[in-house]
């Protein structure tokens, strides 16, 4: 999607957002006064955070969106995680302040006052909620924003917290049993509950995580298209904001391949990943193996079954021995059980007792996504 399109829908649905917001806020809060519900005007104060949350995200995006220069050449889409780190933060304090305030009405109740007009615009409070988070977390999806998926399922869930303070309402005027105090308390753990939530996932963002699975075998489906790949390894995803995704992967070529074939071919494999991911290969590495030779082949498959009899062996890939030099290389992947180095010299150990003859060039790769 073209990034001002996707902009124009952020905004637009931010925006949205805001309106109604206020808008409950506004009314919740008159209602929360003039009742003496601490509940109402709790939910109140989590729709004013909410409007706060969709100023961020309209600033953040209109941030991150700023053409590359020479200080930041891979673009400033960074920046829609920080504003969401923002959000989040706005979302924990809101929550932490309803839980003191929730705490004092336990300590300290106060009869509430509900009239008719209180209940209907609660009521009406909700289905806004309920249509207003169905369709910002569509949009969201649509553009692959997480400010504006969060913040429909903030809105979904701030529906439900609407819905349970209009029940406690029923309840104590059709019983006379309070559950104000108690309401405003779960609102509040919900609250915090969201934002800590919120923060985790923004921060895993920035810290980096494990490549989609699915994104990745789509990738090394496309490649392995091209006739004289025979696997694809290393690969790693970079993210640099959302729809700005590089990779970095290794192909395995016959060692017959001329240089002007391999560079037909990389350039084939960069411009199908994009054109069917929207990914940007940023590097091709090569890696050669034996054509025509059953002892290569040989050595390949019993190295390959050595090595992965350790349980922190994950895969063997990229091997190639020269016959005439007695010299085998391959790079051996590696989970996290184990340290990497610690691995390596257990193979290296390992080869050199079982192929004295042979010198090995060993490289430890780190499980960073999945392997076939």
């Amino acid at each position: 999607m073209n990034p001002q399109t996707r902009e124009k829908i952020i905004v637009r649905t931010s925006i949205l957002g805001i309106i109604a917001n206020l808008f409950l806020a506004g009314f919740k809060a008159a209602l929360g006064l003039l009742s003496h519900s601490i509940a109402i005007t709790l939910d109140a104060v989590n729709n004013l955070s909410d409007a706060l949350s969709s100023i961020i995200t309209i600033i953040g995006t209109k941030l991150s969106n700023r053409l590359p220069d020479k200080k930041h050449p891979l673009g400033h889409g960074r920046i829609e995680y920080l504003s969401a780190m923002l959000v989040a933060g706005i979302v924990l304090y809101a929550g932490i302040t309803s839980a003191v305030e929730s705490v004092k009405k336990i300590l300290h109740p106060q009869k509430a006052d509900y009239s008719a007009v209180t209940l209907i615009i609660i009521a009406v409070a909700v289905l806004v909620k309920i249509f207003l988070g169905m369709y910002v977390k569509s949009q969201g999806k649509k553009v692959n924003s997480g400010a504006l998926i969060a913040s429909g399922s903030d809105a979904s869930f701030d529906a439900i917290l609407s819905a349970s303070v209009l029940a406690s309402a029923l309840i104590y005027l059709t019983t006379g049993v309070s559950l104000e105090a108690l309401v405003a308390a779960i609102i509040s753990i919900v609250i915090i509950k969201s934002g800590i939530e919120m923060m985790t996932e923004t921060l895993n963002e920035i810290i980096g995580v494990r490549a989609d699975p699915k994104e990745v075998q789509k990738i090394k489906a496309i490649v392995k298209k091209e006739k004289m790949v025979r696997g694809v390894y290393d690969l790693v995803m970079y993210n640099y904001g959302p729809n700005r995704d590089m990779v970095s992967l290794h192909i395995e070529v016959p060692d017959t391949i001329s240089v002007n074939e391999l560079d037909n071919l990389t350039r084939r494999i960069e411009t199908a990943v994009y054109e069917q991911t929207g990914t940007v290969v940023v590097a091709v590495g090569i890696y050669s193996f034996n054509t025509g030779d059953d002892e290569a082949a040989r050595l390949r498959n019993e190295i390959s079954k050595q090595v992965t009899s350790h349980e922190w062996a994950i895969q063997v890939h990229g091997f190639y021995v020269d016959l005439k030099t007695k010299d085998i290389r391959f790079d051996v992947v590696l989970n996290f059980e184990i340290d990497p180095q610690e691995g390596l010299d257990i193979i290296k150990q390992e080869m050199a007792e079982t192929y004295p003859d042979y010198s090995f060039v060993i490289s430890p790769d780190i499980d960073i996504s999945v392997t076939e």
